[in-house]
């Protein structure tokens, strides 16, 4: 007998056929054909499972966008984590919840944990085996059984806000094609580490946001061991005694991927620690997946808090040994600036924010701050290693939040060092980058290692690297493992060389001094001068008014009146003579208005004397009332000198032989703090010789010459 098919049968049948030749256009994967829909593929490497993945994705094409994809790749990819690690003990978990169902127990999931041996289990019937056994039915059935999973899970897979896509996949008949491929890869742990899921992960992210914001990037690994062994440099034998107990953080935790290295690491140097993990992330898909990570990895999940750090502080009055993290770059904070003004302005240094706040375009130093605000005041106290731009190194003046932010951090001897980084290392930007290391216990002990009390110090590692075979957006470059363990070594060293500088904190710190010269003016009493009048606006106001209605004009009326009296006054004054004194000139002036019966206050005669007059470097001085030199705004200088160096000593050396009428106003003394990395490490390259130079463009012009003649047909 043949089957009978119904309409949807039929759609559903053609659109599975048409998506099997997409598959078969992948060259990536294995060919396949209807009848091998189920059934594991063996992938081998990484970039296999990633591009086998890929090629799901790639199925969505014309429903969805690209930028769109992950919107059900990265849920489908947890559930099929989940789904193969809770595979073995699958229908133990099921006979179980039967028998405790009858029980009456309401709080089943610790017993079901024991069995699942995880910190989640599943009490639905189906897998993603049996869902492929009901194609009518699948969605619904996908839904029973996320609905089935304990409540940590399904908080995972509600923050992907996958129950529309599920919808709008079976709408357009995808459903069962993705789920069916899903299931051919296996995402066991045994099989697929966290570590190289930690990688898929973030290769599949960045594929779909590959015209993302450069702020918006995830960090490449060997940047992130690189970090961890800087961190954790100082700390290894401590790290090898048995039943220790560390915890570590990241407030910008993405996917989980500096918490999972850290942690492989710990564990590599001491199999029995118990690290223990913290995080916080506001973007829900890397929240869900980074939370899927540590429940996989029998991490409390809980420790993973999905929300803003500044404004919504998942990790309020805790603190941490080690703290690792990669925010955003050069991205504003507008949106919680009314909340961090406040706590900044309420609770100053009791709270995160009480060294300062940097300009709004650009938050990294905030994010710095609110780690150390972190720091553990015990004996060991805390490591922190966080990856800056440029700009916190010397973006703002003297008294800007930028440099208070950094003067704070250095007088009180928490900058351990800085590491630059090779350019062209993150995904989506290919700006220069740097690894700040921050501790309140810098080491003073000989004993323990080299004594960094007082001490900062910089490596150049921008020539550590290897170009990379194939570019992965703006990826470029990556540093090996060799080179990781050579800039390790430079930096544990702690020894001055080619790609080392060591600093005192006070090499670091300027005194920015405001050099003020006289004010000297000439006084002339001209038609040109005269004119200058309607530029002031005190001499402008006399003819406006606030009043309304005839007042208001009579008010108009006399200030016009006014004006033309004052300069017919001046008018009277002789023109030709230029005046060098202005108290002189001064005294002259009101004499010629008193004689004329017309009273001028002191704002009136300010305007005055500035429409008369013009900077002249041979006349008098101009002193205030108590004969003090007034300052020239035009000539006011500053100067910014070493912390380490007297300011009124390099006055004299370095002022006052070229301008010895100048003077310091030390009322406006500022204390700055900079970081200028890349002129501690410049290399003077002489220009090539002129004459070099000359025969090379002689060369040129007679290939260019050449050309032409050629084009013209000579």
């Amino acid at each position: 007998m043949i089957p009978v098919i119904n309409q949807q049968q039929e759609i559903f049948c053609f659109n599975c056929i048409i998506n099997i030749i997409r598959l078969k256009e992948h060259k990536n994967i294995q060919k396949i054909n209807a009848s091998n829909f189920i059934g594991v593929t063996t992938l081998n490497n990484f970039q296999e499972k990633v591009n086998f993945i890929w090629s799901i994705a790639e199925l969505l094409r014309g429903p969805y966008r690209k930028e769109q994809y992950g919107n059900v790749i990265l849920p489908m990819a947890v559930l099929r984590r989940f789904d193969c690690v809770l595979a073995e003990t699958k229908q133990e978990v099921l006979k179980k919840y039967d028998e405790l169902k009858k029980s009456g127990l309401q709080n089943m999931d610790p017993v079901l944990n024991r069995i699942s041996k995880q910190e989640f289990n599943n009490t639905s019937k189906y897998d993603f085996e049996k869902l492929l056994a009901d194609p009518d039915n699948i969605a619904s059935n996908l839904r029973d059984y996320i609905n089935g999973f304990s409540k940590n899970v399904r908080e995972i897979i509600e923050h992907f806000d996958f129950d529309k896509e599920i919808t709008k996949l079976n709408e357009n008949n995808l459903l069962y094609l993705v789920v069916s491929e899903f299931n051919k890869i296996d995402l066991h742990p045994d099989k697929v580490s966290n570590i190289e899921m930690g990688y898929i992960f973030e290769e599949l992210i960045r594929r779909f946001s590959e015209h993302g914001e450069a702020g918006d990037h995830y960090t490449p690994r060997e940047v992130i061991r690189l970090m961890v062994n800087i961190l954790l440099n100082e700390d290894n034998e401590e790290l090898t005694q048995p039943g220790l107990v560390v915890t570590v953080y990241d407030c910008c935790a993405g996917t989980g991927g500096m918490l999972s290295v850290a942690e492989n690491y710990m564990r590599e140097l001491n199999p029995g620690i118990q690290v223990e993990l913290f995080g916080q992330e506001i973007n829900p898909q890397s929240y869900s997946i980074c939370k899927s990570d540590m429940l996989i990895k029998g991490q409390n999940a809980d420790n993973i808090v999905l929300g803003d750090s500044f404004t919504e502080d998942g990790h309020r009055e805790k603190t941490f040994r080690y703290m690792l993290t990669n925010p955003p770059f050069g991205v504003e904070w507008k949106k919680a600036e009314k909340f961090i003004r406040e706590e900044h302005e309420r609770e100053g240094f009791n709270g995160r924010f009480g060294a300062g706040l940097p300009r709004i375009s650009d938050g990294s130093l905030l994010f710095l701050q609110h780690l150390i605000s972190k720091m553990r005041q015990d004996e060991k106290g805390s490591r922190i290693a966080i990856i800056f731009n440029g700009s916190p190194l010397f973006t703002g003046d003297a008294g800007s939040g930028e440099s208070e932010i950094r003067r704070w951090i250095i007088e009180n001897d928490m900058l351990e060092g800085i590491i630059a980084l090779p350019d062209q290392l993150f995904y989506n930007t290919g700006i220069s980058t740097y690894i700040w290391i921050v501790t309140n216990r810098k080491n003073n002990d000989p004993k323990k290692g080299p004594v960094r009390t007082g001490k900062i110090q910089l490596v150049n590692a921008v020539d550590f690297y290897q170009k990379m075979r194939k570019s992965l957006g703006n990826k470029r470059n990556e540093i090996t493992e060799e080179q990781i363990k050579e800039i390790t070594r430079i930096y544990g060293e702690f020894k001055e060389n080619e790609y080392c500088k060591i600093f005192d904190n006070e090499d670091f710190g300027y005194q920015k001094i405001v050099v003020e010269r006289p004010l000297r003016l000439n006084f002339q009493v001209t038609e040109e001068r005269i004119n200058n009048l309607y530029n002031e606006t005190a001499f402008n106001n006399l003819a406006k008014s606030k009043k309304k209605g005839t007042a208001g004009l009579k008010e108009i009326e006399e200030g016009k009146k006014t004006q033309q009296q004052i300069i017919e006054t001046l008018g009277t004054m002789d023109s030709t003579i230029v005046y060098k004194n202005r108290e002189e000139f001064t005294t002259l002036l009101k004499n010629a208005f008193k004689n004329r019966g017309i009273s001028l206050n002191s704002t009136l005669l300010k305007a005055i004397l500035s429409a008369l007059s013009e900077r002249d470097e041979t006349a008098d001085i101009c002193v205030d009332s108590k004969g003090n030199p007034e300052p020239d705004p035009d000539l006011r200088d500053t100067e910014n000198v070493p912390l380490k160096e007297d300011i009124h000593e390099y006055f004299e050396r370095e002022v006052k032989p070229h301008v010895p009428d100048a003077w310091i106003d030390e009322s406006k003394t500022k204390i700055g703090y900079e970081i200028p990395f890349t002129r501690h490490f410049y290399k003077y390259q002489p220009l090539r010789p002129s004459e070099e130079i000359m025969k090379e463009i002689m060369e040129l012009e007679k290939s260019i010459s050449e050309k032409l003649k050629k084009v013209l047909g000579e």
